[in-house]
C-alpha cells in the first residue's frame, strides 16, 4: 500500500529539510523538551477515539519536532479552514490599524453611506470595528445565513439592514457576518481585497504560497470563512503570534495587536470544562491552561501555548471539536517540559514508524465478491431526485474500480482503490471539479462501500451500493455537516 510521506525530524535519524520545504529548524522532540511518548499517545488515542484527524504539526521553541498527514491528506495540499480564516482576517485588521488606515473606534456605517438604511437605528450607528472583532456587534444571532436569503442584494446592504437587538459591545454572539464586514471595510478603505492586502504583508514574508479565499458576489473575500492554506501555513501563523508578531527579525504585526487580539475582550460563558467559554479576543478564542487558538468548523486548529513556547496545528473532519482539544490537553500538554529530555532512539523510531503510516481508515470488507462481475459495466438509472443523480455504473478490474455518475453537472468518473486510496477529481456534489480520493470494499457479497475523501476539505462521505434482484439501493451520507442532514437514499434500475 502506498504511503504518503510523513516527516518526523530526528537529528540523528533523518536528513534535514531544505529551506524551501519548511522555515523551521528541525529537532528531536526530546531535545526541545517534548516527550515522544506523549505525541505517540496523542496519535494513538486520536485514531482510537476520533474519526478523523487529517494532519498534525508540533513546534517547540520555534523548532519542528513532529508533523504528519493521514493519507490521502498530504503536506502539499491546502485544507479548507472554515472559521480559522477569521484569525487571518483579524491579522489584516491589526496591520491596517498599525498603518493608520483604520481605527478600532471607526463606526461601521461610516464606510458604507450608500448602503446604510435611511434611518439607521442608534445601535447600528454605534457599532464599531472593535465590536465586530470581539463578536459584540449587537446582533441576537449570526447574520451570515441572511446573506443567502436575498439574492442579488449586496451582503453589506443585507448586514446593515438587519435589526441590531443589543447595544454593541454588550452582547456576545459568534457571528461570521461580523467578520465578513471586517473584510468589506478593509476593501472599502484600501481598494484591495483581503487576500491582496495580506499577500505582501503576511503571506509573502511567511512563504505562504497560493492561498485562496472565497468571495461574495461583489468580489469581497468572505473573511469569516473561505480561506484554504496548508497545515504548515497554519503553524506559521501560530508561530508568528507566539513570537509577538516578529518573523525573521521583522515586526510584521505590532506586539500590542497580538496582545489585544489574543486576550479576553469579552465573556462568552462560564463553564470551566469548555474551551468555548473561556473568553473571546479579536477573532481568537481563549482556552483553558492560558492557551489561545484560532479554529474552524470540524476541527481546524491553530493552538498557541505561550507558557510552553509551543504551537500545535491540526486539521481534521470531526463532529466533536472539544474532543480534539481534550486530547491535546490530556496527552500533548503534559508531555511538554521545561528542560531537555533524555533521547530515546527506540521510542523516537516507534513514533516515526507510526506517523509514517498514518491513514484515514479504509472501508472494512473484502476486495472481491461474486457480485462484482454481475454488476460490472451495468448502468443503474435513478428516478428524478433532489440530489440530481441520474445514473451510476461501476466498472470492475483487479485492483481498482471505476465509478461513473451522471448527474446535473454532467458525466464523470473517478477511480476507487481496494485497500488503498486512489486520487482523482469529481463533480459529484459541485459544478467545479474537486480533488478526491476513493477507497472501497465489499462489506458483504452484495454490499459495496466507498469512502470518498475530498482531501482539501473535512468532507469524506460514505457511499453504499446494495445490489439485490437487479436493483441498486444507493445511499450517500456525510461524515460531518452543518445541522442535521439526511443521507441521500435512491433506488436504481438496470438500464434496459
Amino acid at each position: 500500500m502506498k504511503k504518503f510521506a510523513f516527516t518526523l525530524v530526528f537529528l540523528m535519524l533523518t536528513v534535514p529539510f531544505s529551506s524551501a520545504q519548511t522555515p523551521f529548524p528541525q529537532a528531536t522532540p526530546e531535545s526541545q523538551g517534548v516527550s515522544s511518548v506523549s505525541i505517540l499517545e496523542f496519535v494513538n488515542h486520536a485514531e482510537a477515539e476520533i474519526d478523523a484527524l487529517h494532519s498534525l504539526m508540533i513546534l517547540r521553541h520555534g523548532h519542528l519536532v513532529a508533523q504528519g498527514w493521514w493519507e490521502p491528506y498530504d503536506a502539499q495540499s491546502p485544507h479548507m479552514l472554515f472559521s480559522l480564516s477569521k484569525s487571518f482576517t483579524s491579522t489584516a485588521i491589526g496591520m491596517a490599524i498599525s498603518e493608520g488606515i483604520l481605527s478600532l473606534d471607526d463606526t461601521v456605517i461610516s464606510f458604507f453611506p450608500n448602503e446604510t438604511p435611511d434611518t439607521p437605528s442608534d445601535n447600528l450607528k454605534a457599532m464599531r470595528i472593535r465590536d465586530l472583532l470581539a463578536m459584540n456587534s449587537g446582533h441576537q444571532e449570526d447574520t451570515s445565513d441572511d446573506f443567502f436569503k436575498h439574492p442579488g442584494q449586496s451582503w453589506v446592504k443585507t448586514f446593515l439592514s438587519l435589526e441590531v437587538e443589543h447595544k454593541p459591545g454588550t452582547h456576545f454572539v459568534y457571528n461570521s457576518g461580523a467578520t465578513y464586514m471586517l473584510s468589506a471595510i478593509l476593501q472599502k478603505a484600501t481598494g484591495k481585497t483581503l487576500i491582496d492586502f495580506l499577500t505582501p504583508r503576511l503571506f509573502e514574508p511567511l512563504q505562504i504560497t497560493n492561498p485562496t479565499w472565497e468571495s461574495d458576489p461583489q468580489g469581497i473575500n468572505i473573511g469569516g470563512w473561505g480561506l484554504k492554506v496548508r497545515t504548515e501555513d497554519i503553524a506559521k501563523l501560530g508561530q508568528l503570534y507566539l513570537q509577538k508578531g516578529q518573523w525573521q527579525g521583522k515586526q510584521l504585526i505590532p506586539e500590542s495587536w497580538v496582545e489585544m487580539a489574543t486576550s479576553r475582550q469579552t465573556s462568552n460563558g462560564s463553564n470551566p470544562q469548555s474551551d468555548w467559554e473561556q473568553g473571546y479576543g479579536y477573532q481568537f478564542w481563549r482556552c483553558r491552561h492560558n492557551i489561545y487558538r484560532g479554529d474552524g468548523a470540524f476541527g481546524q486548529y491553530c493552538i498557541v501555548m505561550p507558557d510552553q513556547d509551543a504551537v500545535v496545528a491540526i486539521t481534521s473532519g470531526v463532529p466533536d471539536m472539544q474532543a480534539v482539544l481534550n486530547l491535546v490537553w490530556d496527552y500533548l500538554l503534559p508531555g511538554i517540559h521545561q528542560g531537555v529530555l533524555p533521547e530515546d532512539a527506540d521510542i523516537q523510531k516507534n513514533l516515526a514508524d507510526k506517523l509514517a503510516g498514518l491513514c484515514i481508515k479504509f472501508p472494512e470488507g473484502a476486495s472481491k465478491s461474486p457480485m462484482a462481475a454481475a454488476i460490472s459495466g451495468q448502468s443503474f438509472e435513478f428516478e428524478t431526485n433532489e440530489a440530481g443523480f441520474q445514473s451510476v455504473k461501476i466498472d470492475v478490474s483487479e485492483d481498482r474500480y471505476v465509478i461513473t455518475f451522471k448527474n446535473k453537472y454532467g458525466v464523470h468518473s473517478f477511480n476507487c482503490g481496494l485497500g488503498a486510496w486512489e486520487k482523482g477529481q469529481t463533480i459529484l456534489e459541485q459544478s467545479e471539479p474537486q480533488p478526491v480520493a476513493a477507497s472501497g470494499a465489499w462489506e458483504s457479497p452484495d454490499h459495496f462501500v466507498v469512502k470518498l475523501c475530498y482531501y482539501e476539505t473535512p468532507f469524506c462521505p460514505r457511499l453504499d451500493f446494495n445490489f439485490a434482484g437487479g436493483k441498486l439501493n444507493f445511499s450517500m451520507k456525510a461524515n460531518v455537516t452543518f445541522g442535521t442532514e439526511n443521507p441521500v437514499v435512491l433506488t436504481g434500475q438496470v438500464k434496459k
